[in-house]
């Protein structure tokens, strides 16, 4: 059983930063691949960034790529995103999760663990 806290988020003007942390529980964190979701309003939970194991391996939604970076302290049993150049359309509920599967997943479907989310919001 793993629990998921995120923290971080809020409202920032486009083109700011933010920084989301999710804390997990648990001894076996580093044997987790770890995503980050975001779920705007009227539309489908969809996949920002995931981490592998020893956080060397990354993956990106094209949406975010270049202006998101997702990292992990596995000694902390913490995932990170930073946010740089947020825009508006950014704006959503940003899901923290865990998966025990062995290859990166896209889909939240595959995931096993989900944390209680972190507003983020965009002005223009």
């Amino acid at each position: 059983q793993v629990q998921l806290v995120e923290s971080g988020g809020g409202l920032v003007q486009a083109g700011g930063s933010l920084r989301l942390s999710c804390a997990a529980s648990g001894r076996t964190f580093s044997r987790y691949i770890m995503g980050w979701f975001r779920q705007a309003p009227g539309k489908e939970r969809e996949f920002v960034a995931a981490v592998g194991w020893s956080g060397t391996s990354t993956y990106y939604a094209d949406s975010v790529k270049g202006r998101f970076t997702i990292s992990r302290d596995n000694a902390k049993n913490t995932v990170y995103l930073q946010m740089n150049s947020l825009k508006p359309e950014d704006t959503a509920v940003y899901y923290c999760a865990a998966d025990m599967g062995s290859m990166i997943a896209y889909t939240p479907v595959r995931y096993d663990y989900w944390g209680q989310g972190t507003q983020v919001t965009v002005s223009s």
